[in-house]
């Protein structure tokens, strides 16, 4: 069956005063995919071009994944939850995370913007090179951006419908309760697993 798509208030809120800035803070869904899809098949082709066989392609792609869960956890953990106590600092958690948590259900201001991913998919890009090498730098970076763009796509989808797919389903409901029931818990969005690990799991 298909996901029923949610009624609740979608509309996107103006958050500065400048028309540029408030431009490029508005992030429309299909983005990332239009981005990163064309990543993932270019590191993966160049997996293959380069010799990479068909198990270190997986180990390799596993890794990345698994890295990308670590980072959103972290992020979502330390970086958009901090506790700023300074009027800038709090302005600056708020432009950057908080702003999701007073409007959760903003369409456009759901997925990451590529300001900030295409930057740290550059970083990554370059910490796997040195760290792999040149071969199999390719598997790894694929399963980090492939990685990314599953949360983004999951972070939209769990805002705006409501699935029935048993797992997605559970998803949903995992998220939601991180943004309604106000407590420092649940930060994985994607999966669950490192809430498991690091004691975040009520």
């Amino acid at each position: 069956m298909r996901a029923v798509k949610v009624s609740a208030d979608s509309e996107t809120k103006r958050m500065f005063e400048s028309d540029l800035f408030e431009f490029f803070s508005r992030i429309p869904p299909w983005q990332p995919p239009v981005i990163f899809v064309p990543v993932i098949a270019w590191a993966g082709y160049q997996s293959f071009t380069v010799g990479v066989a068909a198990l270190p392609f997986l180990g390799y792609f596993a890794i990345g994944l698994v890295v990308w869960t670590l980072l959103e956890y972290w992020l979502h953990r330390l970086l958009f939850h901090f506790e700023a106590t300074t009027k800038f600092g709090k302005k600056l958690i708020w432009y950057s995370h908080g702003v999701h948590h007073d409007w959760p259900n903003d369409r456009l201001r759901l997925v990451f913007p590529p300001a900030i991913s295409v930057p740290l998919a550059i970083l990554f890009y370059n910490l796997f090179t040195w760290l792999f090498g040149e071969s199999l730098r390719y598997p790894a970076f694929a399963g980090i951006v492939t990685g990314y763009l599953s949360y983004d796509m999951i972070h939209y989808y769990v805002h705006h419908f409501a699935p029935k797919n048993p797992v997605l389903k559970w998803l949903r409901a995992y998220h939601l309760a991180h943004h309604f029931k106000h407590e420092p818990k649940r930060y994985g969005v994607s999966n669950p697993v490192w809430d498991y690990v690091f004691g975040t799991r009520p």
